[in-house]
């Protein structure tokens, strides 16, 4: 895979975007810039669980679907689903019908509303974890990194699921809690601005 690709515009663009035309805007308005908003970043770290041992292609394509399902990933809501909700959403075609996988959200959203109680917010929990800027990991050359691993670790012991270090990884990438853009792509810039205006929420 090139480390760039032209983008509509002509301007390069991550490599990975070349894999589908639905990449570009989900890259050039999503992927690294930082998120505090609890719910989105729910839904991200769910999604990264569903994504493990497929693609990202396949989950961006059901998005709105899992939206749908899971109450727009409102963990208030989906932490009181029942085992009729496990079966019934194990019938819906939308969504990868993975029973281990829908368990693992339920079981998180409950997860998530504990963390509230003992850290204020998601956003304040994770965002404590940021790693310090480092010049020696090229963007895109890693799939785990020593905070994704303690974050990984963290949370399973805090009872979450399917959030293994490279899904955590991943959700790091994604909402921006290191920029992860190559050299070079267009929106790297982007993410760096929006970085620095960021304001980190604190943990209680």
């Amino acid at each position: 895979m090139p480390d760039t690709v032209n983008g509509p515009d002509g301007k390069p663009r991550c490599g990975w975007c070349a894999a589908t035309d639905d990449f570009f805007p989900y890259h050039d308005n999503e992927w690294g810039f930082p998120v505090d908003d609890d719910q989105r970043l729910f839904e991200k770290i769910c999604l990264e669980g569903f994504q493990s041992g497929l693609s990202w292609r396949t989950i961006l394509a059901k998005r709105e679907n899992f939206r749908a399902a899971f109450k727009q990933f409102d963990f208030n809501k989906v932490a009181k689903f029942s085992e009729q909700d496990v079966e019934r959403l194990l019938q819906d075609a939308g969504i990868v019908r993975h029973r281990g996988k829908i368990e693992a959200v339920i079981n998180n959203a409950q997860r998530a509303r504990e963390m509230v109680k003992l850290e204020g917010s998601l956003a304040a929990y994770f965002w404590q974890f940021e790693p310090k800027e480092s010049a020696d990991t090229a963007p895109q050359s890693v799939s785990t990194s020593d905070v994704s691993t303690a974050i990984s670790k963290d949370l399973k012991k805090r009872g979450w699921k399917f959030v293994g270090p490279t899904t955590v990884y991943a959700f790091m990438q994604a909402m921006g809690l290191i920029n992860d853009h190559v050299q070079g792509c267009v929106t790297r810039s982007a993410v760096d601005k929006a970085r620095k205006r960021f304001k980190r929420p604190s943990v209680r």
